[in-house]
């Protein structure tokens, strides 16, 4: 499929045009067209310098980073400090160490390679195999998306009194700021998601000052207990953050957008990019585990404190926040909701383009794209809005993590393995102890994911 490019832009590399018909080692087809081509390699990393480095590969960790602090995050943590207090911190700081490791894989995978995860897969598995892989990861995406729709429709609701099914309509009108931004180029939308953490951020340092939380529980917190494993309602709710904190969409993500730079094609240049590449996505996701571990300890200094243990829901967080800490506290946290559930759209947008470019080489109009995967998470959501009001907005909720879970291995093993073979990735491969460390990695998310799914189906959990 032939593809126009801006005269004006840096044209896209001869060796990654589709033309090419030699397959590179290690792979059964040929580098095709990258994924999100308007902005491919459209970002200049010269110049010399740490912090000039730095500055220029920032960016991509941060988009990734919004998946790990979105609403289908909340419930969990919400749940977790009301219930149990600080104790499942040490929880979050596991699963966020697990996605540093995870999103580093993927950034490295797109840099050595030239491949996303999407082509990556696509080229080396059979096309029934990639097609399947395809659907699971648009099944995710749309579940992830229905998490944004209901988040912000939340949101809009706790902010201005519209009703929920409404706003999952005005969530709609989204697709005008994404469209406008990519037009705009991609700094200025990396710009905004960054504005919106910072918004974020912001709101729960002033939620953390409110509720004076006890320096030592909290430190406590971090440190890992028997009791999580010991207490089959604990460890519930830690395998929903452990499950539900990887977002599978992100590895696909990630390993397309850290292509935005132009970093030279050598072996040093493509080792250097894969340093700062990881630098870039450990702050950023530093600045994730910020944000869910402030949802718990709030949740467990405000609520579990006062005897509020059952606190699972967003609304029902809303409605205490204020008799507990004052009015200010409820609309800064709905406002931090709002903004979180914007970050993720639009992060989730772009994901929706490479993974369909990435498995099956089409390339849709960006707006057709984002309405279609914006109507497939509006439907449900207005459906069950409408017929079982906030309850069932919840239960959609927890739903859409549940099915993120499900798809997850599929993301994950396909990366740990393209990453640790010698033929994909030369001289970068995975030493040893990363293979073993990431394979490790990858059981403990798909065992748990499987003890979750378990537990769902025999009906142990609601």
């Amino acid at each position: 499929m032939a593809i126009q490019l801006d005269p004006k832009r840096k044209p896209v590399r001869p060796e990654a045009d589709a033309a090419t018909s030699v397959p590179s080692p290690g792979w059964r087809r040929a580098r095709a067209t990258p994924s999100l081509v308007e902005v491919y390699r459209t970002i200049p990393v010269a110049g010399k310098g740490w912090w000039r480095k730095i500055a220029a590969f920032a960016g991509p960790g941060y988009l990734v980073a919004v998946g790990y602090m979105d609403p289908g995050n909340w419930a969990t943590d919400l749940a977790g400090g009301s219930k149990f207090g600080y104790t499942l911190l040490s929880v979050i700081l596991a699963s966020n160490l697990m996605a540093i490791l995870l999103q580093g894989l993927a950034s490295k995978l797109g840099i050595v390679t030239g491949r996303d995860l999407a082509q990556a897969c696509r080229d080396n598995y059979s096309k029934p195999a990639g097609i399947l892989l395809w659907i699971a990861c648009e099944i995710a995406i749309a579940a992830c998306d229905l998490a944004e729709v209901i988040g912000s429709a939340i949101a809009l609701n706790l902010l201005f009194h519209i009703p929920i099914a409404v706003g999952i309509v005005i969530t709609a009108a989204d697709v005008l700021i994404v469209l406008y931004l990519q037009n705009k180029g991609f700094r200025l939308l990396e710009a905004l998601v960054i504005a919106l953490i910072a918004t974020v951020g912001v709101c729960f340092l002033f939620e953390i000052i409110l509720s004076q939380p006890p320096l030592g529980a909290v430190l406590r917190g971090f440190i890992p207990s028997g009791e999580v494993v010991r207490d089959p309602s604990m460890l519930y709710i830690a395998v929903g953050i452990l499950g539900a904190t990887v977002m599978p969409h992100n590895l696909y993500l990630h390993s397309s957008i850290v292509q935005t730079r132009q970093y030279e094609e050598t072996l040093e240049g493509k080792r250097e990019a894969v340093h700062f590449a990881f630098i870039d996505s450990t702050i950023a996701l530093t600045f994730a585990l910020f944000i869910n571990a402030a949802i718990l300890i709030i949740a467990a200094a405000t609520f579990h404190t006062s005897g509020h243990s059952d606190v699972a829901e967003i609304q029902d967080a809303f409605k205490l926040l204020t008799p507990l800490l004052g009015g200010g506290a409820s609309v800064v946290f709905a406002l931090a909701l709002l903004a979180s559930g914007q970050n993720s759209t639009i992060t989730g947008t772009l994901a929706g383009q490479i993974v369909m470019e990435g498995f099956l080489n089409i390339r849709l109009r960006p707006w057709l794209r984002r309405l279609i995967t914006r109507g497939v998470a509006i439907v449900p959501a207005v459906v069950v809005a409408v017929l079982f009001g906030e309850s069932g907005t919840a239960k959609l909720l927890i739903l859409s993590q549940v099915i993120l879970s499900m798809q997850l291995s599929f993301a994950v093993f396909p990366l740990v393995s393209f990453t640790s073979d010698k033929l994909k990735m030369g001289e970068l491969v995975n030493p040893t102890w990363l293979k073993v460390l990431a394979y490790a990695v990858a059981f403990v998310i798909a065992s748990l994911n499987i003890w979750l799914l378990f537990q769902l189906f025999r009906g142990s959990v609601s």
